[in-house]
This record gives C-alpha cells, sequence and structure tokens, in this order.
C-alpha cells in the first residue's frame, strides 16, 4: 500500500515536472531553430554566401545555435517519452530517472548554447568600441541560468544516485514461514 502512494504522487511530480520542461524545451526549441535558419549579416547577392562569414563569431553562432535546437529537440524527445510512460512500479528504479536526467542535462544544454548564440549574435550589432562593455552584461544574463542549475543539483545527485544504486526488486514469490 506504501508503495502505491509513493508511484502516485511520484508519478504526479514527474508528470508536472514533465510537462513543464516540456514547454520550456518547446520555446527553445521555437527559437533555435529560428536562429539557425538565420544567417547574421545576410548573404552576399553576388555568391550566395553569407556576408559575415569571416568574422570569428559566425562558426560560433551557428554552431551553438543548431547545438541549441538539437538539445532542445533531444531534451522534448525525453520528457515527452516521461509523459507518454506507464508508470508502473518497475519504471521508477531506472528508466523514468535515466530519462529524467537525460531530460534535464540536455535541457540544460540547449540553454547554454541559446545564450552562447544570443551572445555571438548580438556581437555583430555592436560596433568594436562596444563589445568590450557587453561581456559583463553577457556574463550577468548568465547568472540565473547558472543560479537555476545550481539549485537543480540536488536533484542530479538523486537522480544520479537512483540510476547507480540498485534498488531492490520486490520479489513476487510467497514463502512460506
Amino acid at each position: 500500500m506504501c508503495n502505491q502512494v509513493f508511484i502516485k504522487e511520484g508519478s504526479k511530480w514527474l508528470t508536472k515536472t514533465s510537462e513543464s520542461c516540456s514547454v520550456v524545451a518547446a520555446l527553445i526549441a521555437t527559437v533555435a531553430f529560428a536562429t539557425s535558419a538565420t544567417v547574421p549579416g545576410g548573404l552576399n547577392q553576388n555568391t550566395g554566401e553569407p556576408i559575415l562569414k569571416d568574422e570569428s563569431a559566425f562558426g560560433a553562432f551557428t554552431i551553438s545555435s543548431l547545438t541549441a535546437l538539437c538539445f532542445s529537440v533531444t531534451s522534448l524527445v525525453f520528457f515527452l517519452s516521461i509523459l507518454t510512460s506507464r508508470y508502473e512500479e518497475r519504471d521508477f528504479s531506472m528508466d523514468l530517472p535515466r530519462k529524467l536526467l537525460l531530460g534535464l542535462t540536455s535541457l540544460f544544454a540547449s540553454i547554454a548554447s541559446m545564450l552562447v548564440s544570443f551572445c555571438t549574435g548580438h556581437i555583430f550589432v555592436l560596433e568594436h568600441q562596444l563589445r568590450y562593455v557587453a561581456y559583463p552584461l553577457y556574463a550577468a544574463t548568465c547568472l540565473p541560468v547558472t543560479f537555476f542549475a545550481l539549485a537543480q543539483l540536488p536533484l542530479y545527485f538523486d537522480l544520479m544516485r537512483a540510476i547507480i544504486r540498485k534498488v531492490p526488486q520486490r520479489s513476487y514469490e510467497v514463502f512460506p514461514h
């Protein structure tokens, strides 16, 4: 009976968490898709090549926007797989913690990649004199995400412990005394 209560409460928490993270992952995927399909500075009308392709930030922008798209879609898939799970007792021992850990890791990686994409894309807008003023602002932009990630460390450690530690499985055989 006690296990049923834990499974029910765990299922509600996991569903709520996965729904919230799915919304964030979908928003990041939308933004990442838009930025990965955008060429900063436009294209050269004669050659069709990006005008800013020789800028050092151009490569960082393109790679980080594609990375953000990849990780956000990956996290979305993991969270949707949690939402469509059967939530059986055996799923809580390995499958669901692993999916949640991979989903959260992918989500944080997509957020970090999106921030890098934003910062490198923003560099194209600034003039050379203002670029160095913007670096502390970029760092300040990353602080809330860093604080949120640090706040999630206990959950990460709990998930890692649940995945690494072997959870005893219930035996369904009845042994007479």
